[in-house]
């Protein structure tokens, strides 16, 4: 079976066609196989950007190892002062809202704030209704006032009536019995009966 399958295909009509297609491919440069350079960028001028790319690129990794190394070295002279890392967030903090408060966006975000409340206070829709608030209260102030007033007036005028003066006698009245009896009833404690009554007889000899 498997020498009647080789020999089917090597006199298939197709023999040859692979191997031609394969030849006929060009084999990529190291130039071609490179990304197209930009338009306008000669080749000489693309070969000097990608050498100063690379040396670009070489540098940041240096660079990384530098701030690596520094991280670590500022991590031990932390410990050694006894410094948290709580320490160093607020630091960071502060130093965080300290760059926010000389902004540019920071200043021009309160001149603004600063703009818009001017106008506001300066406005006629403010203006009026400040008034209209002043005037509200002058009269609520006033109305107490009157009501005040009023009461006292009412109560005097209560006073001053006849139904009020009697009920003022009567109470006067029943005071005055309610004192008198409580003297009474203290002085018989104090004098006996019949004591003061009788003069002191003298004993006659015999």
């Amino acid at each position: 079976m498997e020498s009647a399958s080789q020999d089917i295909n090597l006199n298939s009509p197709n023999k040859g066609l692979l191997s031609d297609a394969m030849t006929d491919v060009p084999v990529d440069s190291a130039a071609s196989a490179r990304t197209a350079a930009p338009e306008g960028l000669t080749l000489a001028e693309e070969e000097e950007l990608r050498s100063e790319l690379a040396k670009v690129e070489e540098e940041i990794g240096t660079l990384r190892q530098v701030l690596a190394a520094k991280e670590r070295h500022c991590g031990e002279l932390k410990r050694k002062l006894g410094l948290t890392p709580l320490d160093g967030l607020k630091q960071n903090l502060s130093k965080s809202w300290h760059d926010v408060q000389v902004s540019n966006a920071y200043l021009s975000a309160s001149s603004t704030l600063e703009d818009w409340n001017e106008k506001i206070t300066q406005s006629e829709a403010y203006k009026k209704t400040q008034e209209t608030l002043s005037q509200a209260g002058q009269k609520t102030s006033a109305a107490l006032s009157n009501v005040g007033s009023v009461i006292s007036r009412k109560l005097g005028d209560m006073r001053n009536s006849a139904t009020f003066k009697s009920f003022e006698d009567r109470v006067g009245t029943i005071k005055s019995r309610v004192v008198g009896s409580r003297e009474n009833s203290t002085d018989g404690l104090h004098s006996p009966s019949g004591a003061g009554d009788k003069p002191p007889q003298d004993n006659a000899p015999f």
